[in-house]
C-alpha cells in the first residue's frame, strides 16, 4: 500500500531550536513504518540491486588488484602540547577536531569494518585522545559507527556528549552504559557552549541501517562546527544534491570542508549515497568552500574503484584549474592548523 499523507508525520527534537522557520520545515518526514527520507531523492536499498551490484563483473578489477596506493602517513604528536584550533585526519570519516578550545572527534572508527580490512594504520594511539567535548556520529553504518572505537572514546572521556540524528540513542544505548546524548533533527542545533561554539545537524542524502529489518529508521546527516571565526562543514556520506548548495545560503563561506571523495563505483548503485569525485568538486565550488580536505577513501576497500583513484581524479581536476578552493590533501596524522 502506498502511503498517504495520513501515514506521514513530521518530528524533531522538541529541546533543540531550529534555524528554519515553521513555514519553511515542518521536521524530518518518517513514513507509516517509521522509515526516514532524504529531501528529495528517498531512498531504501532494493535486494534486487544489491544482487546485481554484486553479480556484475567490476571493470577495473585489473586495476583494483594492481593498485599500490597507501595513504601517506605521518606521526605528529604537536597538538597534544598546544590548544591551537587543529584538524587532524585519523582515515575515512575520523577527524579530531579542536575549535576555539572545544575538542572533539567525528565518527570514530580505529580498526577494521565487517569483511573490510583497515589498509591505513592509525597516526597515534587513540588512548591519547582526551579531554574531549564532543563525539559527532553522522550515521549508523558499520564504517561510521564502531562499537569498540565508540565504548574506548566514551571509556577515556566520560564526560564527552554524543551528538547525532533522531533515534540513533537506540544504538548508543545498547552499546553504552547511560550515554550522554542530544538527538537532532536537519536543521536543528544542539546545546553547547555557544560563546565558544555552535554545532548544526544538516540534511545528507544518504540511508541507515546496521541489520536487514532497519533500513532508515534511524537518521543520518552532516555537521557545521562554528565559532566567531571559522565555520567548518563535515558532510557525512552524501550523495550529491541540492542540501549541499544550501549550506552556502545558511552559513557563508565555509572555511573548511570535510567532504567524501570515494565509496563511489559503480555510480549507477552508489551515487544516490556516496559522491564521486567529480561531484565533490561541483559541490565545494557550489559552496563557497576556502579549503577542502577529501575524505572517504583509502582507509577501506567498499566499493569497485581502485582506492587510490579517487584522491588522483581530485588532484587531476586540481591542474586543470576546475577546483576553486585551496585543496588540503591531509596525510593521515598530519596536523593542519587553522
Amino acid at each position: 500500500m502506498k502511503p498517504t499523507d495520513a501515514n506521514i508525520r513530521f518530528i524533531s527534537n522538541p529541546e533543540l531550536g531550529c534555524i528554519l522557520p515553521n513555514s519553511q520545515w515542518k521536521g524530518n518526514r518518517i513514513d507509516e513504518k517509521g522509515r526516514f527520507s532524504n529531501l528529495n531523492h528517498p531512498y531504501t536499498p532494493t535486494y534486487s540491486s544489491i544482487l546485481k551490484m554484486m553479480s556484475e563483473k567490476n571493470p577495473q578489477r585489473n586495476a583494483k588488484k594492481n593498485d599500490t596506493f597507501q595513504l601517506p602517513f605521518i606521526e605528529d604528536l604537536s597538538f597534544l602540547d598546544n590548544k591551537e584550533d587543529v584538524v587532524i585526519w585519523l582515515g575515512h570519516a575520523t577527524f579530531f577536531i579542536r575549535i576555539n578550545g572545544i575538542s572533539l572527534i567525528t565518527d570514530p572508527v580505529f580498526a577494521n569494518v565487517s569483511v573490510s580490512e583497515r589498509k591505513s594504520k592509525l597516526p597515534f594511539s587513540p588512548d591519547l585522545l582526551r579531554n574531549l567535548d564532543y563525539v559527532l556520529i553522522s550515521h549508523d553504518h558499520r564504517d561510521h559507527l564502531d562499537k569498540k572505537s565508540l565504548l574506548l572514546i566514551i571509556e577515556n572521556n566520560p564526560t564527552a556528549e554524543i551528538l547525532s540524528g533522531l533515534r540513533m540513542d537506540e544504538w548508543f544505548n545498547k552499546m553504552l552504559v547511560s550515554p550522554k546524548t542530544q538527538l537532532a533533527g536537519w536543521y536543528q542545533q544542539y546545546h553547547t557552549d555557544t560563546s565558544k561554539v555552535k554545532i548544526y545537524f544538516l540534511p545528507a542524502r544518504h540511508w541507515s541501517s546496521r541489520n536487514l529489518t532497519d533500513a532508515n529508521q534511524h537518521l543520518w546527516g552532516s555537521f557545521i562546527i562554528q565559532d566567531n571565526e571559522n565555520t567548518l562543514y563535515f558532510s557525512g556520506d552524501t550523495g550529491y544534491d541540492s542540501h549541499l548548495k544550501e549550506v552556502a545560503t545558511l552559513f557563508g563561506e565555509i572555511d573548511i570542508c570535510m567532504m567524501g571523495i570515494g565509496a563511489y563505483k559503480p555510480e549507477w548503485f552508489m551515487s544516490p549515497n556516496h559522491i564521486s569525485p567529480l561531484d565533490a568538486i561541483k559541490a565545494v565550488n557550489e559552496m563557497q568552500v576556502k579549503n577542502f580536505i577529501p575524505m572517504h577513501y583509502g582507509t577501506f576497500d567498499l566499493s569497485d574503484e581502485p582506492i587510490g583513484e579517487p584522491i588522483e581524479l581530485i588532484k587531476q581536476e586540481e591542474l586543470k584549474g576546475t577546483l576553486k578552493p585551496n585543496l588540503i590533501d591531509l596525510k593521515v596524522g598530519e596536523n593542519y592548523y587553522f
